[in-house]
């Protein structure tokens, strides 16, 4: 089966200058992955995630709910081997998705309180309330 990628090179350049890692350190060990909490609720895994920022398809990014599922508990970044860490990668993600969107802000009567793990929702509220 083939894939037509739309290649984003400079979008990867956004979320290493923004994350301050480099997607490109990692092997593919699949060690983040493993140890990932939440793996099992994404549609991509969080190797995957990296795989498809080092190809520059950033739109698979897009749609993929993977980087909102991630509760940047930093298990990812403990357990590899090349000190990479996924969570800040991801957190970068977020950053540039919702930059790209016309609202920047979130009300806190939006969010489903039941539907979000409590770390998202508290990193949510610093982030995105006036």
């Amino acid at each position: 089966m083939r894939v037509a990628l739309k290649l984003e090179t400079d979008i990867l350049q956004k979320v290493e200058e923004i994350s301050g890692q480099n997607a490109f350190s990692c092997y593919q060990c699949g060690m983040c992955s493993a140890g990932c909490p939440m793996a099992e609720e994404m549609d991509l895994l969080p190797n995957q995630v990296i795989r498809l920022l080092q190809m520059g398809a950033f739109e698979e990014l897009l749609n993929s709910s993977t980087v909102w599922i991630c509760a940047s508990c930093y298990t990812c970044r403990a357990r590899c081997p090349r000190g990479v860490d996924l969570a800040r990668l991801m957190e970068a993600v977020r950053l540039i998705i919702l930059r790209r969107t016309k609202d920047d802000y979130i009300s806190p009567a939006k969010m489903v309180k039941e539907e979000l793990p409590q770390i998202a929702l508290i990193s949510a509220l610093r982030k995105f309330t006036r």
